[in-house]
């Protein structure tokens, strides 16, 4: 009689049925939104680098860095001296030229007399004829001579092609430039500040989804408070590789009416390739949920649907399938399409409540066991 006690108060024990409860969401309207992030530099949309096509010295400077100027403004000047005397010599050999020119043409016209008549020979005639032929090359070589140390002097005058703003001076008044095999730059004008992109590089992971057009928002570190505003202009072809990562240029606008961006910052950029305003949403993982036998609570039963895509939800002891169509999804939300209305709660998980094993225990104490040595008796 004693076995079977003990045998029943140990199988007792053992029934510990665990609850399992359902974490439930309400179907909602929802935006469903993805994005790629990367970061980029801030430019102006138009700049040009200024320089000088003749070398010698800057004589003189009339802009400073952030100096706003009008197309046409002079900058610049270089010294003319040399200049001036090219132009000098240029003019005084077409002179000479021109003075060539002249005689040969009055011997060239009294050789054809003679040779017409008859006095002297042909060869004579077309030496003559072949000196006045020279002497005109000579003349229009001269003259494009002349052309060009006029042009030199008047690049001696640096003037901005464009209205804007300086933005980097590169010389200072006295300094030498040289243009022998590449033509130096002085100084850098930005079109329009009000107008600036960022140059934003995208990894080739993420360069498939962006698109001219998309939404674009972005923060500088020197104004980490505000968010600013764009949109891609243009994705690039060209790729660059970086320590074997590879990413291509995506230009984004800018607008910058208060002039708080400045050429150079860091751009931290966000680029949403996704966005769908108001639509009906569930979680992606009520779409995952999958329930089976062992996991019902006594009494609950399963009512199953046929479909490939489809959500559940909870009608007192019935665990309800519902068929549903999706549409697109970031990773964390799906478009529902049809099958659904708004307000519907499904099931996104279950959840196992244990069981109460502290008031178990007692219940299930088995009567015939010894009980905790009393510490504060003392042996005898």
């Amino acid at each position: 009689m004693v076995a079977v006690l003990v045998g029943g108060a140990l199988a007792t024990s053992c029934e510990k049925k665990t609850q399992f409860t359902y974490n439930e969401v309400e179907v909602t309207r929802q935006d469903i939104i993805t994005s790629v992030t990367a970061t980029g530099t801030i430019e102006p949309v138009t700049s040009v680098a200024v320089g000088t096509q003749v070398s010698g010295i800057v004589s003189r400077l009339y802009v400073d860095y952030n100096s706003i100027v009008k197309a046409g403004d002079v900058i610049a000047e270089l010294d003319r001296t040399n200049l001036t005397s090219e132009l000098k010599s240029a003019r005084a050999n077409l002179t000479s030229a021109q003075s060539e020119l002249d005689y040969q043409k009055t011997n060239h016209d009294r050789y054809k007399t003679l040779f017409d008549k008859g006095l002297i020979s042909a060869n004579e005639y077309e030496q003559a004829r072949l000196s006045y032929i020279r002497a005109q090359q000579t003349v229009n070589t001269q003259k494009e001579n002349v052309k060009k140390a006029e042009t030199n002097l008047g690049y001696a005058t640096i003037t901005s092609p464009i209205d804007g703003v300086v933005l980097s001076k590169e010389v200072e008044e006295g300094q030498t430039v040289a243009s022998s095999f590449n033509t130096p730059t002085l100084f850098t004008i930005a079109k329009d500040l009000t107008d600036m992109r960022v140059i934003a590089d995208v990894d080739e992971a993420d360069i498939g989804d962006v698109k001219e057009g998309q939404r674009v928002s972005f923060t500088v570190d020197a104004y980490p408070e505000d968010v600013f505003q764009g949109s891609v202009t243009q994705v690039r072809q060209q790729a660059t590789t970086e320590s074997n990562v590879v990413t291509y240029e995506v230009v984004i606008s800018a607008p910058n009416g208060d002039l708080k961006l400045k050429p150079g910052l860091t751009a931290n950029v966000t680029i949403y390739t996704l966005e769908l305003k108001d639509v009906l949403a569930v979680p992606n993982k009520a779409l995952r949920f999958n329930p089976n036998e062992a996991m019902l609570n006594p009494g609950e039963t399963i009512t199953n649907v046929e479909s490939r895509t489809k959500v559940w939800k909870k009608e007192g002891p019935e665990l309800k399938a519902i068929a549903v169509e999706t549409g697109t999804t970031n990773g964390t939300l799906t478009e529902i399409t049809k099958g659904l209305k708004e307000g519907t709660k499904i099931i996104t998980e279950v959840q196992n409540g244990m069981p109460d094993l502290a008031g178990q225990e007692q219940q299930n104490k088995n009567p015939f066991m010894p009980g905790p040595r009393n510490r504060n008796n003392k042996k005898k």
